[in-house]
């Protein structure tokens, strides 16, 4: 008889780098078998699921950006090289604002505290390019100072200046300082202009500097020649105070630099609403478009400017550039009155999920709908994280040969006892849209609530499939038989961890155990690769 050559026989893939110990050495929130993660690993599913000062379900804001700290802390300390490149990827690929700017200004505290105590750090970066590599933004030099200050005090360490110095280079300029340098800052430009010292790159430069400098101690008379969208900006305001009409011009407004929320503040009762967004629109940025979805509606814009931002919004290379998440799509799916935006939407969103492949074969897909998922991902509640499970989950289902979709919690009601599975299986639809389908399971009844029996659930679903795909929050109750042991060792299965805790619910970082995490679809491109034995690098390290 064949010891090895069976009809069942599968190669074992590769494996990724989220990695864990194979034994547990405690339990989740929940009970269950409790993995504990490498640092790396457990500060990488951290970082991209962590809104910073955000409490989730089992983890207080306090306790949870205490851990992400020292987490950072340590790994800054370790490896700085690996701390630049997550970083830098953090920031622009996972498009986390927060979490990248307080790692950044902790993992420099950190290696600054280490050498002053006399401790070797590891090297391959320098503290200036960590700082200079997580700001995006033109308002972030000073998010930046305001977080280091409020935990260090005023004292700037040279590389953080430095850092910051090299941003602002890239960052100033008019329309940035239109837009960000207002009252609502603690720190205005000029106020980081003071800290940090910076070199202009260009004269124009100079003369912005100089400028903001002037208008932020009160003696900015005149605005210098060279910044053409400041002096077009205090003309148009100067024409809109005797003519509001003027900001109906759309010329006007580009070439003035005027932000949708200074010119309604400006003109906003005095004009037609409705002409005034038409005009507003062309240059509008990306975000601000998928925000004033409703706003667009409610003032009656025309189908002809509504189809102008349509087809921004469903443009593949802005939808790339404005790096948004794929929940924000569903957010403005739901709050915008008009059919006209679905479609557009929709193909949005499809873009944003590029990396999503196509997967051959059979796929069971289990999307944890118990309590904890019901958690927010901010204070104003509007999305929650069973919705993003909801929206990875349907999305795999649909690019795979075939797919099984199960929505899975608990018979028990209580969060600590999940010996019974309660799962229901979610019918795909021929032709449904992703946000159609969405709305279905929402509407449907496919949100469980209760316990969270993974172990159990996958007990029942599982029946030769080609893999499991897990989207939850890892918090998997007591049950008789741990959730690893529920999937044949053959089989790969891979948890989208949508929470970061502490402990996973499986080992990971061996063949056919994978963990992947975040609130984009960057790691999905993992799963074929990792089929094919090819074991795989951070996400920043296999670009390309």
């Amino acid at each position: 008889m064949s010891k090895f050559n069976s009809p069942k026989v599968r190669p074992a893939s590769g494996v990724s780098p989220v990695s864990t110990e194979q034994t547990p050495s405690g339990a989740t929130f929940e009970g269950g078998p409790g993995f504990a993660r490498t640092a790396k690993s457990e500060l990488f599913l951290l970082a991209v699921t962590n809104m910073v000062g955000e409490r989730t379900f089992y983890e207080k804001a306090s306790d949870r950006d205490s851990r992400y700290e020292q987490l950072v802390r340590h790994v800054a300390v370790a490896d700085a090289g690996w701390m630049l490149g997550f970083l830098g990827w953090l920031r622009a690929d996972a498009n986390m604002r927060s979490a990248s700017l307080v790692a950044a200004a902790e993992a420099v505290k950190a290696r600054l505290d280490a050498v002053k105590a006399g401790i070797e750090v590891g090297n391959g970066a320098r503290n200036r390019e960590i700082v200079n590599a997580v700001l995006q933004r033109a308002d972030e030099p000073g998010e930046l100072l305001a977080y280091w200050t409020s935990r260090y005090g005023r004292a700037i360490p040279k590389p953080v200046k430095r850092g910051i110095s090299d941003a602002i280079g890239r960052l100033y300029n008019e329309r940035a300082l239109l837009k960000y340098d207002t009252d609502s800052h603690g720190f205005r430009f000029a106020d980081v202009l003071d800290l940090v010292h910076p070199s202009p790159v260009a004269p124009w430069q100079g003369s912005l500097f100089a400028h903001a400098l002037d208008r932020r101690h009160g003696h900015a008379d005149t605005i210098p020649e060279a910044l053409t969208v400041l002096r077009n900006n205090g003309q148009l305001r100067r024409a809109a105070a005797e003519r509001p009409e003027a900001l109906l011009s759309a010329h006007n407004l580009r070439e003035a630099g005027m932000t949708w929320e200074d010119a309604l503040s400006l003109v906003g009762s005095k004009v037609d609403k409705a002409k005034l967004w038409e005009a507003l629109a062309p240059s509008m940025g990306y975000m601000a478009l998928l925000r004033n979805l409703r706003n667009f509606d409610e003032a009656g814009v025309s189908d002809a400017a509504a189809q102008m931002v349509a087809a921004r919004l469903s443009d593949p290379a802005q939808v790339a550039r404005s790096r948004q998440l794929p929940m924000r799509f569903l957010s403005a799916y739901r709050a915008a009155p008009s059919l006209r935006w679905s479609y557009p939407l929709e193909q949005a969103l499809g873009h944003c999920l590029d990396n999503i492949p196509t997967l051959p074969g059979r796929t069971l897909i289990l999307v944890d709908t118990s309590t904890s998922m019901d958690a927010g991902f901010s204070k104003d509640g509007t999305l929650r994280r069973w919705d993003a499970a909801v929206i990875f989950g349907v999305a795999l289902a649909q690019r795979c040969a075939t797919a099984e979709v199960v929505s899975f919690s608990s018979t028990a009601r209580t969060w600590g006892d999940a010996h019974g599975a309660n799962t229901k299986a979610f019918p795909l639809q021929s032709g449904e849209s992703l946000l159609r389908s969405i709305e279905r399971w929402r509407s449907g009844g496919w949100f469980l609530g209760g316990g969270t029996a993974t172990a159990a659930a996958l007990r029942r679903h599982v029946k030769g499939h080609d893999r499991v795909v897990v989207v939850t929050d890892e918090q998997a109750g007591v049950d008789s038989t741990d959730v690893n042991g529920s999937v044949p060792r053959e089989i790969p299965m891979y948890t989208w961890n949508l929470a970061g805790y502490e402990r996973g619910h499986a080992p990971s970082g061996v063949p056919n155990r994978h963990t992947f995490g975040g609130l984009t679809d960057q790691a999905f491109k993992m799963i074929p690769l990792l089929e094919s034995s090819k074991s795989q690098a951070w996400p920043w390290e296999s670009a390309g």
